[in-house]
C-alpha cells in the first residue's frame, strides 16, 4: 500500500563539500519542528532527499505550507512512497494525477511525466519511465501530452529502495537552514524594511534576536504591539527567539534638546547602535542587522552610513542594501508583513525628526555632537528600561 510523504528537496545545500551533512541534519531538525502539529512521523533523509511522512491526510496541506515556509527548502512535493515496482509506479501515478485535477477544480486538460533515477540499479531508462507512465495516465484519465507546458506534471523519484510519485508541488523559500549560520540582533521598526531585512538573514541561516526602539512615552506606544506581531509573523519560519522593547522616547529628547537639528537622526541611529550590541552581547549574538536601503532616506547616504557604522563595532549587516522601495514592498507582501508595517503610525522614526537632515555627515563632526551628550548614561538607561518577549524557535528543540 501507498504511503503518504512528503518529498523535499533542497539545492544551495547540495553544493556544500564535506560539511554538507551538518546542513543536512540541521534542515532534518528544522523540518521535524515545522511539522510538528501536522501529525507528521519523523523525518529521514534518502538520496540527497528529506522525507517527511504525512500519516494524517487530514492535515497534509498545513504539512506543506509548514515545509514550504521552511529556509533550506527548493521545493516539496504531496509523494505517494511505493514499492519499485512498474505497476505499483503507474497506480501511484494515476492517483496523483487525478487528485491534482481534481484539487484544480478539474481545470486541467494536459500532463507530463517526468521520471528521474537516483538508484543506478534500476534497469529502466528515465525515457522508458516517462513513456510507460505517460500512457497509463493517458489511458487513465483522458488528459493529453504536453511536454512543453502541461497543466499537472507527474514526477517519478526512483532512489534506493522505493519510488516516490506527486504531482503536487509547493515551493519554499531556499536558502540556507535557520541555525547555520550564529546570531544576529537584528535592530526592528514597525515600518515596511526592517521585518523583511530579518527575514532574509533569516532565510540565510542566522537565529534572529530583534530589538524595537519605540517612542514611549513621548508617544502611545502602539509601535510596540505592531512589532510584537511582526516578529510573531517571522516566527513562523522559526528562526525568531526574541523581541527586545526599548523605551526610546525620553532619550529621543533629551538627544534633540542638547544636539545640532540636523544631526538628530544619526546620534540615535548610533546610540541605538551601541544598545543593540549590548544586547548582542547578552546574546552572544555576531552582528547586527538594519533594514537600510542606500539612498532611501537622508540617513541612508553612503556618508551617513559610514558614521552610524563608526559607532559599532560588531559588523553591521544591511540585507536590502541594493533593493529598491517596490521590491521591498513586494516582499513585505509576500511574507505577510505589509499590513501590519502599514498599520502603525506611532513609531520612534518620526519622533524628533529635523526639518532638514544632514545628509553628508562626517564622523567628526557626529562625534563632536556626542562629546555634549552623556552617552553612556543614555545606554544604560536605554537597557535598563526595556523588555523582552520570547518565540518558540527551531533551537528550543533536541537535535536529531
Amino acid at each position: 500500500m501507498a504511503g503518504r510523504m512528503a518529498l523535499v528537496h533542497y539545492h544551495e545545500i547540495g553544493l556544500k563539500g564535506r560539511n554538507r551533512s551538518v546542513f543536512e541534519r540541521r534542515l532534518q531538525a528544522n523540518l521535524q519542528w515545522a511539522v510538528r502539529d501536522a501529525g507528521a512521523g519523523e523525518v529521514f533523509r534518502i538520496a540527497s532527499r528529506l522525507v517527511v511522512p504525512l500519516s494524517d491526510e487530514s492535515h497534509i496541506d498545513d504539512a506543506l505550507e509548514a515545509i514550504a515556509r521552511t529556509p533550506g527548502v527548493s521545493h516539496a512535493g504531496s509523494a505517494l512512497e511505493v514499492p519499485r515496482d512498474p505497476r505499483a509506479i503507474e497506480e501511484a501515478a494515476v492517483r496523483v494525477v487525478q487528485e491534482e485535477v481534481q484539487r484544480r477544480g478539474g481545470a486541467a486538460a494536459t500532463f507530463a511525466v517526468a521520471a528521474r533515477r537516483s538508484a543506478t540499479d534500476y534497469p529502466e531508462r528515465s525515457l522508458d519511465v516517462n513513456r510507460r507512465v505517460g500512457e497509463a495516465v493517458r489511458s487513465a484519465t483522458g488528459l493529453r501530452v504536453d511536454l512543453d507546458s502541461p497543466d499537472v506534471t507527474c514526477q517519478v523519484e526512483i532512489v534506493q529502495a522505493s519510488a516516490y510519485v506527486f504531482a503536487r508541488r509547493v515551493e519554499g523559500p531556499g536558502g540556507l537552514p535557520v541555525g547555520v549560520s550564529g546570531k544576529v540582533v537584528a535592530l526592528m521598526s514597525a515600518g515596511i524594511d526592517s521585518p523583511v531585512a530579518a527575514w532574509r538573514i533569516m532565510k540565510r541561516g542566522a537565529m534572529v534576536v530583534a530589538v524595537h526602539f519605540s517612542g514611549r512615552p513621548q508617544t502611545s506606544g502602539r509601535s510596540e504591539q505592531y512589532a510584537l506581531e511582526l516578529a510573531r509573523v517571522l516566527g513562523r519560519w522559526g528562526g525568531m527567539e526574541r523581541l527586545y522593547v526599548v523605551p526610546f522616547g525620553d532619550i529621543q529628547r533629551e538627544v534633540a534638546l542638547a544636539a545640532p537639528e540636523d544631526l538628530r537622526v544619526l546620534l540615535y541611529r548610533r546610540l541605538m547602535v551601541r544598545v543593540a550590541e549590548a544586547i548582542a552581547a547578552r546574546e552572544r549574538a555576531q552582528a547586527l542587522v538594519t533594514g537600510e536601503s542606500l539612498g532611501q532616506v537622508a540617513s541612508q547616504t553612503m556618508d551617513n552610513v559610514a558614521v552610524v557604522d563608526a559607532a559599532a563595532t560588531l559588523p553591521v549587516l544591511r540585507p536590502l542594501i541594493g533593493s529598491d522601495k517596490l521590491e521591498i514592498t513586494a516582499q513585505a507582501r509576500a511574507l505577510g508583513t505589509y499590513a501590519l508595517s502599514t498599520a502603525c503610525d506611532d513609531d520612534c522614526c518620526s519622533l524628533f525628526m529635523p526639518r532638514n537632515p544632514e545628509t553628508h555627515a562626517t564622523r567628526a563632526e557626529v562625534e563632536a555632537a556626542e562629546a555634549d551628550l552623556d552617552i553612556d548614561r543614555l545606554a544604560q538607561q536605554a537597557l535598563d528600561s526595556m523588555t523582552c518577549h520570547e518565540f518558540q524557535n527551531v533551537s528550543t528543540r533536541q537535535e536529531p
